[in-house]
């Protein structure tokens, strides 16, 4: 700090917690002299977090016109990095979850900036969200979910019918053209900037990938439900605008929906099982608390395809719940 404060006109006693994450990063504010926009200090520490992505990923979606933290300075050797403030909400803090119609325009706002990060897709640019990946997600629901959160062995029948449930799942999955995935665009990574757009974070883990992958995370968040009519109308207006920018979409929106679902049914199984591993082994229990969410759109999505009835049944089973006799996607 000692020889980065006085470039960046920084006041270095001023430095205090601005957050921390799931991860083992924490963010720090710290302000500048009068005139001087206040800075963010991310303290990642490199035997556990691995900055390159994050610089190389920053410059990326720079490049694609979205708005991100510019990196200002980086000390690779000690994991400090120095990066523009954003601000202090996210777009989750200033959403009423119970007023579907005052978000539209923040989610449109979102819409904009996962389009301008669609089109600017290259292959062979960031590591590529196949099959081995998928797997090794879906793997963290047994190990993590249903074997130590759940206590119930994975074994014989379960064993089997997660199997062929994840194996169907993947396969869907990856019949979805590829584009640049963010992986985790949801209101709580998407700030409000004052501006006309909203800054984008959390994105180090970018992949290229199934392109119903982050329309998916963004409304079927981890924090938030809303009921499926709005669900429906946000992601018919992401496929029109997609469409008229050339981004390849299904041209018919319920086969393109149908993907979406299946993408989500995906990440939903992935972060019941990190948010159990988050508290079983980082001791964060706050986020095993969300999983009811989770565990409803899992069986909400399962109920609506014959052929994950077996999953379905697995989840009951798994959770001591009666069959789904009905769809309701409505808030949990």
């Amino acid at each position: 700090m000692d020889h980065v404060a006085p470039r960046h006109h920084l006041q270095p006693d001023t430095v205090r917690l601005a957050s921390a994450d799931a991860s083992f990063r924490r963010y720090f504010r710290v302000d500048a002299h009068e005139g001087s926009p206040t800075r963010i200090v991310m303290d990642a520490p490199p035997a556990q977090e691995n900055c390159r992505p994050f610089v190389k990923i920053a410059g990326l979606m720079a490049d694609a016109g979205v708005t991100v933290p510019r990196v200002l300075e980086w000390d690779e050797t000690n994991g400090f990095l120095l990066l523009d403030d954003l601000g202090r909400q996210t777009m989750l803090d200033v959403i009423d979850p119970l007023d579907a119609e005052s978000a539209r325009p923040l989610y449109a706002q979102a819409i904009d900036a996962l389009l301008h990060w669609q089109l600017a897709s290259k292959p062979g640019v960031l590591p590529p969200y196949d099959e081995a990946l998928l797997a090794r997600e879906l793997a963290l629901f047994p190990e993590w979910y249903v074997t130590r959160h759940r206590a119930k062995a994975v074994e014989g029948a379960l064993q089997d019918k997660l199997q062929a449930s994840f194996k169907l799942i993947i396969q869907n999955n990856l019949a979805a053209p590829s584009v640049y995935v963010h992986r985790d665009f949801m209101p709580r990574n998407l700030m409000i900037t004052g501006g006309p757009t909203l800054g984008v974070l959390d994105f180090q883990d970018a992949v290229h990938g199934p392109i119903t992958y982050d329309i998916a995370s963004l409304m079927r968040d981890a924090f938030l439900s809303w009921d499926e009519e709005f669900v429906l109308d946000t992601t018919v207006r992401y496929w029109e605008r997609a469409r008229k920018a050339g981004l390849p979409v299904d041209p018919d929106f319920g086969t393109f929906y149908r993907g979406v679902e299946w993408m989500g049914l995906q990440r939903h199984l992935k972060v019941a099982g990190i948010f159990a591993r988050l508290t079983l082994r980082d001791g964060k229990p706050k986020y095993l608390a969300d999983t009811p969410r989770f565990i409803a759109y899992i069986r909400a999505t399962a109920s609506r395809y014959r052929e994950l009835t077996p999953l379905l049944r697995v989840i009951d089973d798994i959770e001591g719940t009666e069959p789904v006799t009905g769809f309701a996607y409505g808030r949990v």
